[in-house]
């Protein structure tokens, strides 16, 4: 069982230890960052209401970048730039999803994300992009309901996709009736946000506990979206939603520079059913170790029932435990510097 509980410190190991070799940061934001709107008005108005078409890749961005833009004052304590504001872990991750295809129409029945095509668009067959609209839609429209956007929670409707309506909800009160769990884990982490008492771990545990319940509930709903995809794909998206449940409990730092960085050992491209990790000839050694032991993680979680994770979980309910587990981090990230 101990070997099971390592991979996931090896796994996030091999990623902090390419931060030590990082030296330019200066592309840190998600592609098309600065054409992305920026404000409520930049969106096309009426009767009174921003219509927001979450199926345009500018579009959705566009509503983090004003999520950033409007908590950046509640993480200025915790350094300048709004470099610090754990929100920056939701746009940087999107933009990774855009920059390799992955938001693109798996099927290839239209054109929709392809860059021969409409590479703008955001197809709802996209696995990806349906889970990432859970971790999209419900944090912004959580935010508008919670005061932090300073406009009435009625004011904000987003356009339904071509098909499958009923999977996604469009304003504050089709999320709350559709996945009210997930809605009241968002609003407790913005009313943690705005408390001045709040603690960087405070939030990072707020955070996190709304992050899973919407991913949660995604996965639920889009499973049948994996019988588009190769194998190995397929099998890399079910690791990754599988690791993202590991990250939770230590509570992951989901900063712009760390999550930037943990971004550039991903996969940059959609796997192949010949891709076979840790031996994918254009895949850096680190991406294909990574890839390798998210594989490896999935495995152990499954035959052991889970069993690992629930461990994991104890574990990390110690601060010490955590500490430890930071501790170790930054002890690799060190060495390889």
């Amino acid at each position: 069982m101990a070997f099971g509980l390592s991979w996931p410190y090896l796994i996030i190991g091999c990623i902090f230890a390419s931060l030590a070799r990082a030296s330019d940061i200066a592309d840190v934001y998600p592609p098309l960052w600065k054409e992305s709107p920026g404000q409520f008005s930049d969106y096309k108005i009426e009767n009174g209401k921003y219509i927001i078409n979450f199926w345009h890749y500018p579009e959705r961005l566009g509503t983090y970048k004003i999520l950033l833009n409007k908590t950046a004052k509640y993480f200025a304590k915790f350094s300048p730039e709004n470099e610090q504001n754990i929100l920056w872990g939701l746009p940087v991750h999107h933009g990774w999803q855009y920059q390799t295809g992955r938001l693109a129409d798996p099927t290839e029945s239209t054109d929709c994300g392809h860059k021969s095509g409409d590479h703008l668009c955001i197809s709802v067959d996209s696995w990806w992009a349906d889970l990432n609209y859970y971790l999209s839609a419900m944090p912004f429209l959580a935010a508008v309901d919670s005061g932090i956007m300073g406009i009435p929670s009625d004011k904000v409707i987003f356009l339904p996709p071509p098909k499958d309506q009923m999977n996604f909800c469009y304003n504050v009160s089709s999320c709350h009736s559709s996945f009210p769990e997930a809605m009241k884990k968002w609003n407790e982490f913005y009313q943690h946000v705005k408390s001045h008492s709040s603690s960087f771990d405070d939030l990072l545990e707020y955070l996190w506990a709304a992050h899973v319940s919407s991913l949660e509930i995604a996965r639920k709903n889009f499973h049948n979206r994996l019988k588009y995809y190769s194998k190995q794909e397929a099998d890399f998206e079910r690791s990754w939603a599988l690791f993202v449940d590991y990250l939770a409990p230590p509570l992951f730092p989901t900063t712009l520079i760390r999550t930037y960085e943990f971004q550039k050992e991903l996969p940059k491209r959609m796997l192949m059913n010949e891709d076979r990790a840790p031996f994918i000839h254009d895949f850096s050694g680190f991406q294909n170790t990574v890839l390798f032991a998210l594989s490896v993680l999935h495995k152990v979680h499954k035959y052991t029932g889970t069993l690992s994770f629930v461990l994991w979980k104890t574990l990390m309910k110690s601060t010490v435990a955590r500490k430890l587990f930071l501790e170790i981090l930054e002890f690799i990230l060190h060495s390889f510097n």
